[in-house]
């Protein structure tokens, strides 16, 4: 694989903003998908995400479609206007933005990408509000203490609390049920962990807690269309390629599985990307990808197109 090989990734819940996208407005590209998300949805999510209240942005029901589409906006400006998909080897999406991957590969389609993550949203908001959880995030623990304090929390607890996202080396966040996630953080700073910081969520993604959520959301997925990728995506459950045909298997798991984001981006490294491009509002990605591998080359949106 060349050196110059490139990866697109794509940001999940969290990078959100209003007023994200106004950069992206100059040019037609993207106007003409934030047009088309407003025409697929029946209603203005555009103006929501671009000049909208942040409490109606911050709805999981708004917000998944919102990043979703800035996403495919960007990605649709650096397609027309660079020479970067020449270069593209691979995609990878973190939580959400697995579902951006999967439009960039051609696996599934804009439109049906949108009203998938519409149902998402509002699956996992009822399966918090039945199954209230928390999440919080565990600073400079390693995985294996880690995993030994979810393990001993849930069985002093009787209640489930797991990792759910391996971002970089030094973080990674904890999901579950309440009493649960208390317990894990508490044995998380006894085992050495120097921080555990609860996150601003009532829902525990990525975990069990979401399973009722995770089978009404299979009939959405079996309900659209597929088509074989044509470049890797690296799922974020298995952190290996999947295909037209474990795609819905792996975002049925991706609900109550943990996102592999540092052995995903390890993967790719593995396989010869030499720069990976965050393709989304903000650079979150671009930070953990640093901390995977300081050596690597990253690049925001605004980096890529600011030239154009």
């Amino acid at each position: 694989m060349s050196q110059e090989a490139v990866a697109f990734v794509f940001p999940g819940q969290g990078s959100q903003f209003v007023g994200m996208g106004r950069e992206l407005e100059t040019f037609p590209e993207a106007r003409q998908v934030f047009a088309q998300a407003d025409d697929v949805l029946g209603f203005a999510l555009s103006r929501l995400f671009l000049e909208g209240l942040e409490a109606d942005l911050n709805d999981t029901v708004n917000t998944q479609p919102a990043i979703v589409t800035h996403s495919i906006a960007a990605l649709r400006v650096i397609e027309s206007r660079t020479d970067l998909k020449g270069q593209l080897k691979m995609v990878a999406g973190h939580s959400l933005g697995e579902f951006s991957a999967l439009v960039c590969a051609g696996t599934l389609s804009f439109p049906d990408a949108l009203r998938l993550v519409r149902e998402r949203g509002r699956l996992m908001k009822v399966a918090g509000e039945q199954h209230p959880g928390r999440m919080a995030a565990v600073l400079n623990l390693d995985r294996a203490k880690l995993e030994k304090a979810c393990a001993e929390a849930s069985r002093e607890t009787d209640q489930p609390v797991q990792i759910a996202n391996d971002n970089c080396p030094g973080q990674m966040v904890i999901s579950g049920d309440r009493v649960a996630l208390e317990k894990a953080m508490e044995l998380a700073k006894v085992y050495g962990a120097k921080r555990c910081i609860p996150l601003a969520v009532s829902i525990a993604a990525h975990s069990p807690l979401m399973a009722g959520a995770a089978q009404e959301f299979r009939a959405a997925l079996q309900s659209v269309s597929w088509a074989e990728p044509r470049v890797p995506v690296i799922a974020n459950t298995t952190a290996r390629p999947s295909g037209r045909g474990d795609a819905i298997d792996s975002l049925v798991a991706q609900l109550t599985s943990p996102v592999r984001w540092t052995e995903s981006i390890q993967f790719m490294i593995g396989k010869g990307i030499a720069r990976f491009v965050e393709v989304g509002p903000k650079d979150v990605l671009c930070g953990l990808i640093k901390r995977i591998d300081a050596a690597i080359a990253t690049q925001t949106v605004d980096s890529v197109i600011g030239d154009h």
